[in-house]
């Protein structure tokens, strides 16, 4: 599941809603268990209840569902809405929370950020990769600001997620994944908005949130970091200024 843009209007009602996710983790945790030699890290970061947004590196499709089944927690991914226009994944992808996003950018990208919103109003995790699209090159690439805006518009924190071992997995355009292999799902400790807000430049904002977020995903993985864009577009969430709203409680 990959990069951001705008939501599709076949769920836009109720985006990342994931009815079949709970179950779909009881049947797929013993699966992963069994085929992969996966090893988690730092689960006590992500909080028991309460929103939170989940920014992952992303070298395989399997993170997502690492992410997903080890999160422990109903999560929402931006996926690319091409899944939407194969029958193998149409209904699948978001009945396990994928949220569809045309990745063409632009003012289109405000349904992304009306739909993350929905998922985290509801108390939920919400997860997107910062870099966009997956790293080919196994390199971690410049985050995008959305992550970070939507942190300081609903007040909850950024979890950055490191993940190593799932492009060995199933390597870049390699459709069937290997068996046996080890992999890390670690969780970092919390990024809260908070202490950012004494800053006068809302991009600035934003900018510096997500290149710690960055910071610490590369600690937790030992990637080469490339202070470049993964992809050419600009920003795939917008970066109009941050307004920021009192934290969500229970």
């Amino acid at each position: 599941m990959e990069a951001q843009g705008s939501i599709s209007q076949s769920s836009a009602a109720l985006p990342g809603t994931g009815k079949a996710q709970r179950r779909a983790r009881r049947i797929i945790k013993p699966l992963t268990d069994k085929l992969w030699n996966v090893t988690i890290e730092g689960a006590h970061n992500i909080p028991a209840e309460g929103p939170a947004i989940l920014c992952p590196n992303h070298i395989s499709f399997f993170d997502s569902v690492f992410t997903m089944v080890y999160a422990g927690r109903q999560i929402s991914f931006v996926g690319k809405a091409e899944y939407m226009d194969s029958w193998k994944t149409k209904y699948l992808f978001p009945a396990l929370g994928m949220i569809p996003i045309d990745r063409s950018g632009g003012s289109k990208s405000e349904g992304a950020l009306l739909a993350a919103e929905q998922v985290l109003r509801r108390g939920e995790l919400f997860g997107i990769y910062p870099e966009g699209t997956r790293s080919r090159d196994g390199m971690l690439y410049k985050g995008h600001t959305g992550a970070a805006r939507l942190a300081f518009k609903l007040g909850c924190p950024i979890i950055p997620v490191g993940i190593i071992g799932t492009r060995e997995i199933q390597p870049p355009d390699k459709f069937f994944p290997k068996v046996g292999l080890s992999c890390t799902v670690k969780f970092g400790a919390p990024i809260s908005p908070d202490r950012y807000l004494e800053r006068g430049d809302d991009h600035m904002m934003l900018r510096e949130m997500i290149d710690e977020v960055m910071f610490e995903i590369r600690e937790l993985t030992g990637q080469e970091y490339r202070n470049v864009y993964a992809t050419k577009k600009a920003d795939a969430l917008p970066t109009a200024p941050a307004v920021v709203e009192p934290a969500l409680t229970d």
